[in-house]
């Protein structure tokens, strides 16, 4: 049976601060700018999952959507709306992660694809893009 792709868009609202606590505040605000401020600020986040595989002969469908939607509502919404995504996903927490759009949509990638494989769906992440906005957004995109 051929493969599709599917791709399902959520969003949430969170704030983020830029910050390595191994470097002075100096350094900090010359390599992050003014995310590098000590509050954090936020975003209108978009979030677009990709999943692809082969099509269910039975149903149509790459994987059931019903599925989808729930690990995407727990493992994306349920974490970040509303949340500091620094405090929210530890991989975030100081001396980890930097909370780029890059990093978020490697991670909430990792995620997904861990609960949908929990969930027994065949279907695997073929891509997340997370955009901050209408002007700035980072794909990160699985090999396999």
């Amino acid at each position: 049976m051929p493969g599709a792709a599917l791709t399902r868009r959520v969003r949430f609202a969170a704030t983020h601060r830029y910050h390595r606590p191994d470097w002075d505040d100096i350094r900090n605000h010359a390599t992050f700018g003014a995310c590098a401020a000590a509050e954090p600020h936020g975003h209108d986040y978009t979030c677009d999952v990709t999943i692809a595989g082969d099509v269910e002969p039975a149903t149509g469908m790459v994987a059931d959507l019903g599925v989808l939607d729930r690990v995407l509502a727990q493992e994306v919404v349920g974490r970040l709306d509303g949340r500091c995504v620094n405090d929210a996903l530890p991989e975030f927490a100081p001396g980890r992660r930097i909370p780029t759009c890059e990093e978020l949509a490697h991670v909430i990638a990792v995620r997904v694809a861990d609960a949908l494989a929990h969930a027994g769906a065949r279907a695997r992440v073929a891509s997340v893009r997370v955009a901050e906005d209408d002007t700035l957004w980072a794909t990160w995109t699985t090999g396999g």
